[in-house]
């Protein structure tokens, strides 16, 4: 897989380079089970046609842009993370775009024009919801339309569990409230995050979201070992509450399994 970082720059150079392709469209912070079906279905419809399978994302967050940094998103996934899992879903091109005020700015039938039909895609495959354009005025309704009828769509219906949608917002918020037993059945997997850790404290890696303050049952992993926990989260950090072995220092996953209990008010230093 080939990961591109787009910005006004160098468009035009990736434009001339590009391949006709099956483009999955969305930021796919998580790549939980709804943004799984839009890949996979884009995975299918690129089959169907002999073409590549592109996946675009944006970064930074469009909220965070926006809002002029108003807002700030908790991220659940690094790039460098994400595109792993892209790469063995079957990705063949990623393009991050530089999401920023003038990319903002662009009218739907320009982002269109430079962004789709500049860099090749047949067919664009994306969630029920998804915008493009200044405001979010384009939507897959219009696609075809924009694109000069260039551009087939496919529109994903709303993936659902528990009478809720799927999204990165309900994910952040059950972490955030440190309800992370529940992630795996929107996630497909146990909330993980990358950390240092040098026998004392833990260091977490930019882009992940720490779940709420509590008590959780973990399990640290690292290339070689894995070893079942318990850790802390207070509003400064992360504490271990046993003894680690200190064949775990450096670079370790943290897995988070279930809260025990939850808000302690302040790190204990002892």
């Amino acid at each position: 897989m080939e990961t591109i970082h787009i910005n006004r720059s160098n468009l035009a150079e990736w434009q001339k380079r590009a391949k006709p392709n099956v483009m999955a469209l969305g930021c796919f912070d998580g790549l939980h089970h709804g943004h799984c079906t839009v890949i996979h279905t884009a995975y299918q419809k690129a089959k169907a046609k002999k073409a590549e399978l592109a996946v675009m994302s944006f970064f930074p967050h469009p909220k965070t842009v926006i809002s002029n940094g108003n807002v700030h998103v908790h991220t659940l996934m690094p790039l460098a993370v994400k595109e792993e899992k892209l790469r063995k879903m079957g990705v063949d091109t990623f393009y991050i775009v530089e999401f920023d005020i003038e990319f903002a700015a662009l009218s739907p039938e320009q982002f269109v024009s430079q962004y789709l039909n500049g860099l090749g895609v047949v067919h664009a495959v994306a969630g029920f919801d998804f915008s493009y354009g200044s405001r979010g005025a384009g939507n897959l309704d219009r696609l075809n339309q924009d694109s000069g009828g260039r551009i087939d769509v496919t529109k994903v219906e709303k993936v659902e569990l528990w009478g809720e949608k799927i999204s990165s917002t309900c994910i952040r918020e059950r972490l955030l409230n440190g309800k992370v037993a529940e992630l795996p059945d929107l996630l497909g997997r146990f909330y993980e995050t990358e950390c240092e850790w040098d026998g004392e404290a833990f260091i977490l890696y930019p882009y992940y979201t720490l779940p709420g303050p509590g008590r959780y049952a973990v399990t640290l992993r690292n290339e070689g070992f894995s070893v079942q926990t318990e850790v802390t989260v207070f509003h400064e950090g992360v504490q271990c509450t046993a003894e680690n072995p200190p064949f775990l220092k450096g670079k370790l996953s943290i897995i988070w399994k279930k809260q025990i209990h939850n808000a302690p008010k302040k790190l204990l230093i002892s």
